[in-house]
């Protein structure tokens, strides 16, 4: 073994599919924690060592990029803290040396999308191989559209460690949302390894490698999260149905957020009483608090009600920079 060269490992991420994964252990799965950017990275060394039959110690990632869609720096600064979070997540992805690659999202049909990330990430792992900078290629990706990449990498003899998830759950909107990695994908792959299998039967056997693919299980604190919140105090409690009165923090495409301590409330437009289509930020409301799907505290029966008086409203103001959630493009995909 100790002719060995070290094993160059280059480790490609989908933002946006990587993080639909944390959200979905962190609001859906029984383990109720995110996934850990350095927990994985430890996974992949020692699961790329093992398929290779090699030791841990021969096995290095030397490349590690992440790929996503990013909202403009003036629709952050509309988003409470989002500069902010964005920066801490950058931070993170930093400090596991991974180098970021983020392209303006498009508004296409009233929704904010992805578009060129797969070409973007297809070229940057293509260049790697073609240059003969790493031996095998760990993609976190799920779509169909980079099978051509796969049948490159094989062509070129590059082995592909392929990192696929399987899960489905119902929405805000009592849709079910169905998330699977392409089974093309998975048949070009060299080592296709299931993860959700993976974790759930490394949770029950205590697995110390899973477990550590966790932020609160021992995999640290840096969270695969692009929207971390400061440590705050917890929320009072409130008794069920009733009437909370407070500001619009942002209206979008069919939904809106209340601004409300510690962590502003989500509503659907369905959950509006009178026209949605007429509330605007600023507007005073009246709403109850009750649970979505995820046992998260969301708005309902929002009403538009008179502003109240301006004592009141200046005594709200310390609890008003608490950050937005992602609901529109974390959980209706």
């Amino acid at each position: 073994m100790n002719n060995y060269s070290p094993l160059r490992v280059g480790v490609f991420y989908d933002g946006n599919f990587l993080l639909h994964a944390s959200n979905y252990y962190n609001y859906i799965h029984p383990q109720k924690s995110r996934l850990s950017i350095s927990g994985l990275h430890s996974f992949i060394s020692k699961r790329v060592a093992k398929e290779e039959g090699i030791e841990a110690k021969w096995s290095h990632i030397v490349e590690a990029h992440y790929f996503r869609g990013r909202i403009s720096a003036a629709e952050a600064s509309q988003r409470g803290n989002q500069l902010y979070n964005d920066r801490v997540f950058e931070d993170i992805l930093m400090t596991e040396g991974i180098k970021t690659h983020y392209l303006p999202l498009r508004n296409f049909g009233g929704r904010k999308e992805e578009r060129g990330i797969d070409v973007w990430l297809s070229l940057e792992v293509y260049e790697y191989a073609l240059r003969e900078r790493i031996d095998v290629a760990v993609l976190i990706i799920s779509d169909t559209d980079y099978v051509p990449l796969l049948r490159k990498l094989n062509s070129l003899g590059i082995r592909v460690m392929l990192l696929a998830w399987e899960f489905d759950y119902i929405n805000n909107d009592g849709v079910k949302v169905v998330t699977k990695t392409s089974h093309e994908l998975l048949q070009l792959a060299t080592y296709p390894i299931p993860m959700h299998e993976e974790i759930d039967h490394g949770i029950k056997k205590k697995n110390s490698d899973i477990i550590s693919l966790f932020v609160d299980s021992g995999g640290g604190g840096n969270a695969v999260n692009e929207y971390v919140r400061p440590q705050q105090e917890p929320m009072p409690e409130v008794a069920e149905g009733e009437i909370q009165v407070s500001q619009i923090l942002s209206i979008k495409n069919g939904f809106g957020f209340v601004r409300y301590p510690n962590n502003n409330l989500f509503f659907h437009q369905l959950d509006v009483v009178g026209d949605f289509f007429e509330l605007a930020p600023g507007d005073t409301v009246e709403f109850t608090i009750d649970k979505n799907q995820m046992k998260q505290d969301v708005a309902k029966n929002v009403r538009k009600i008179a502003p109240q008086p301006p004592a009141e409203i200046v005594a709200e103001e310390d609890d008003a920079d608490a950050d937005v959630d992602e609901f529109d493009e974390d959980y209706d995909k």
